[in-house]
């Protein structure tokens, strides 16, 4: 959600300096250990933050879903820009992409039940792009877009690129890089107090930290975005999973090596189904549904910051609810 709207704003470039400083942030963090203060995040704008990015999530993927044309006209970054321009598309609905999305959703739900140790996201993405395949090439359906149809895929590793920073630069991409840096904690050391949990543990906070803005300095120099947390335990000694993040590097290493070019049948429809799924499970719409039960201020702090972040921006959201 911060990228889109960095990328429409600064361009490319101006996210890898962002991404530079918010990996350079993160560093400081680490060793000046606040990794344990970013638990002390107040629960109601957790929650109201994290179900505003699935809301933001599920809103960008309805251009997919429906399989609106919309090569006429740009869409805006913004949550009531974007669905002011799916309605005034909506003649365009696509039948066979709102298939595919449905079939991609359903194979999701109904995977756990039937093969539990495979997760249903991958079934879908396999079942769903080999039915695509067949249906345009022996019965000749080609209305439905691909990875291939839309975008150029190399099989290759990218070329280091050392972004040029300068002040001005800074001062603009600063805010930016600071709400980067503070999400990036927070989906980070949640996502391992979760770990804590299933397998009783207890992880390092602040070298979690170190690790992810060390993944957060490396990205930009080969064309990357901000890196999370199953990019940071990669590198984090004193995390729960060094040895399953290196796998994890490996297996997507050899995917971008070997079967890219498989990736080009997958259908955009697909994609957006597997990802309506996520931004459901991401929502917390229980937890949202018993904080509406609680106290009024913690009503209050968690609708601000939920239509904050849906409405504005993640920043004015996180801000706004601290406040």
């Amino acid at each position: 959600v911060i990228v889109y709207g960095i990328v429409q704003e600064y361009g490319f470039h101006g996210l890898a300096i962002a991404t530079f400083m918010a990996g350079v942030l993160l560093i400081l963090m680490g060793v000046f250990r606040l990794g344990t203060v970013i638990k002390f995040i107040p629960y109601p704008i957790i929650v109201g933050f994290t179900a505003g990015i699935a809301m933001t999530i599920f809103t960008t993927q309805m251009a997919d879903v429906l399989g609106l044309d919309l090569a006429s006209e740009e869409v805006p970054g913004d949550f009531i820009g974007k669905w002011m321009v799916y309605i005034r598309h909506m003649d365009s609905i696509n039948g066979w992409n709102v298939l595919t999305s449905l079939l991609s959703i359903g194979i999701i739900l109904l995977t756990p039940r039937l093969l539990r140790k495979i997760p249903g996201s991958l079934m879908a993405i396999l079942i769903v792009t080999l039915v695509v395949w067949v249906l345009g090439n022996y019965c000749g359906i080609t209305g439905i877009d691909t990875i291939g149809t839309r975008f150029t895929l190399v099989s290759s590793l990218p070329e280091v690129v050392i972004p040029s920073i300068d002040w001005k630069a800074i001062q603009e991409l600063f805010p930016i890089a600071v709400t980067i840096a503070i999400l990036g904690a927070i989906e980070s050391l949640l996502s391992a107090q979760v770990a804590d949990g299933l397998i009783g543990d207890r992880h390092h906070s602040n070298t979690e930290l170190i690790a992810l803005g060390v993944a957060n300095m490396c990205t930009p120099l080969f064309g990357g975005i901000p890196a999370t947390g199953a990019i940071a335990r990669t590198m984090n000694n004193g995390g729960h999973t060094p040895v399953a993040g290196i796998v994890h590097s490996v297996v997507l290493l050899l995917i971008l090596l070997l079967l890219m070019p498989l990736a080009q049948y997958i259908p955009m429809a697909c994609l957006a189904g597997v990802l309506v799924v996520v931004s459901y499970n991401m929502s917390g719409w229980r937890s949202f549904r018993e904080l509406l039960k609680g106290s009024k201020s913690d009503v209050a702090v968690l609708l601000i910051t939920f239509f904050l972040t849906v409405i504005f921006d993640l920043t004015i959201a996180i801000e706004m609810g601290l406040l």
